[in-house]
């Protein structure tokens, strides 16, 4: 089935939505009050799943957890997590119902286990039968993945946990997939590979992860049409562009294609060496202030700032969250 391209009309009036979105609220008015070592501390993790806070202005660590068939939490809590149906398993019952029930369920377990952000769901397409993380996704169909992939971001961030639409895009082969270029033509990409990706966006996730894979010989994670053109100017996304693991290759050119987080810490490509950028004049701080607020604006979302603050990581798994993982669903 070929996807029609959506109208630039409503494709203008979506970016000048996330334009406006960027350009006002508390993030915007947040990031005037942070220094530049703070702004760049949000910029990449402290860790292997975790943001630093912020302490001086009560901005809580962002803490990540993988998924996309149950939260991982034994390093953060205390207690375990059901494993839910692969992706594939679930495409099978062609229920979008079904995996927004599911994907709610894995929501609640990640805030159990103090997490904010559920790296989840992969909606890379079947490309090759042999391709070593197909179970992750959910098939080789762009329309039955887009829908499905629009009800696992919407049950996710039902419960106020942002769902992670990975990988962003072409990231279908597991052989030298941090170096392989995926080469694809803007046709097939729009009407096979994107499609997913762009109803996630419509969807309304949080935040979406530039893949391993160079895509027609430019990196994803540093790539200025993919990230920036296509993601946020015509589809008007105002969430976070973060890394896949140890995917971040450039300082100043990943930074100014979109890629708003470095993942995972220590800093490799950020830090100092983003520092020394802006007070070179290399990079301009409107372009550090631009994804520090979408890094707040995924706080906001998620964990609160400022004295809408949750709290620790032990405080946000209290409540209600704290019974059995998944409750009815995990059985």
């Amino acid at each position: 089935m070929v996807r029609q391209v959506a109208a630039a009309g409503g494709s203008l009036q979506r970016a000048e939505s996330g334009l406006a979105a960027e350009e006002s609220g508390a993030a915007a008015s947040l990031v005037s009050r942070l220094s530049l070592d703070e702004k760049i501390s949000l910029l990449a993790g402290a860790d292997m799943w975790r943001l630093p806070p912020v302490d001086r202005l009560a901005i809580p660590s962002l803490v990540m957890t993988d998924g996309p068939s149950g939260a991982r939490g034994r390093s953060f809590v205390a207690g375990r997590s059901a494993c839910f149906p692969c992706q594939t398993a679930l495409a099978a019952a062609f229920d979008p119902g079904l995996v927004f029930e599911v994907s709610a369920a894995l929501g609640r377990q990640a805030r159990r286990v103090g997490a904010h952000v559920l790296l989840g769901p992969a909606v890379n397409l079947h490309r090759h039968p042999l391709a070593g993380r197909n179970f992750e996704c959910f098939s080789e169909d762009p329309e039955l993945t887009a829908q499905l992939a629009r009800s696992y971001v919407q049950g996710v961030q039902s419960v106020g946990v942002a769902a992670c639409v990975k990988h962003l895009v072409c990231n279908d082969s597991e052989f030298e997939r941090t170096t392989i270029s995926s080469e694809v033509d803007e046709q097939v990409l729009r009407e096979l590979y994107l499609v997913p990706f762009e109803e996630a966006v419509r969807a309304g996730a949080w935040s979406v992860m530039a893949s391993y894979n160079k895509l027609n010989g430019l990196h994803a994670s540093e790539h200025p049409w993919l990230l920036t053109q296509l993601l946020r100017d015509e589809w008007g996304y105002d969430g976070v562009v973060v890394s896949d693991w140890y995917a971040t290759h450039t300082t100043i050119e990943a930074l100014a294609a979109g890629l708003d987080l470095e993942m995972p810490g220590p800093a490799w490509r950020r830090g100092r060496s983003l520092k020394t950028a802006v007070r070179t004049g290399k990079l301009g701080m409107d372009v550090i202030d631009r994804s520090v607020i979408r890094v707040l604006r995924l706080i906001e979302r998620t964990a609160g700032t400022g004295d809408d603050a949750a709290g620790s990581v032990a405080g946000q798994a209290g409540g209600s969250l704290d019974g059995q993982a998944g409750g009815s669903l995990a059985g």
